[in-house]
């Protein structure tokens, strides 16, 4: 059994999605973040980084989204989520999942908080420099399923699909969504209309973006 310690649309999310899509049975154990249950001792004692998600597997808590993602369906290769270790375009995959990790989300913080990098004073240019960093990305990525599409490695979503559509939700509210750019839009469509997004929106009590 596993089970998953989420918050609402947060990071978990993804993970929370997989685990729906692959219909891997699993518990989930809400952190709830207006009471900083994620930098409580006992959280904290399964994850240091007090953040979401941790996924708890045969005892064992195991942290960050990615990973979580490529371990999920590198496990269930049925489903086809991810190229075999030995496939040509297993790298490419992986590419892609480190770029989101590495790249792309960490954009996010910073337009959320944008007083870490430079401090109070500086919100209003990490602001605008941020959002022009995450436009780019998604110009990057629209004109590569423009090219390759409709998914990232071309006829069948892969995992990073799933985290690409995660990553264009949290952009709803900025001035320009990711759903601004027509491949992506068509690409959030698809994702969307899977049964298992509806049964993710339902259990996390989600409404907005569906």
């Amino acid at each position: 059994m596993h089970t998953l310690y989420y918050s609402p649309g947060a990071a978990s999310m993804v993970v929370h999605w997989l685990l729906l899509e692959l219909g891997i049975a699993h518990e989930l154990s809400l952190v709830d973040f207006e009471s900083r249950a994620q930098k409580s001792p006992a959280y904290l004692a399964l994850n240091p980084c007090g953040v979401v998600p941790t996924l708890v597997i045969d005892g064992r808590p195991h942290t960050e989204a990615a990973a979580l993602l490529v371990h999920l369906a590198d496990t269930h290769p049925a489903a086809r989520l991810s190229p075999p270790v030995d496939a040509p375009r297993r790298m490419e995959f992986l590419g892609w999942m480190f770029h989101l990790a590495n790249v792309v989300q960490p954009l996010f913080r910073m337009w959320w908080y944008p007083h870490e990098p430079a401090g109070g004073d500086c919100e209003e240019a990490v602001h605008a420099a941020t959002r022009a960093r995450i436009e780019a990305e998604w110009a990057l990525l629209d004109a590569h399923l423009g090219r390759q599409g409709p998914y990232l490695l071309g006829e069948y979503p892969c995992a990073a699909d799933f985290y690409l559509t995660m990553l264009m939700r949290w952009s709803r509210n900025m001035p320009k969504p990711a759903t601004a750019w027509p491949h992506l839009e068509a690409l959030a469509g698809r994702m969307k209309a899977l049964p298992s997004f509806r049964a993710l929106y339902e259990r996390e009590g989600l409404a907005e973006w569906a």
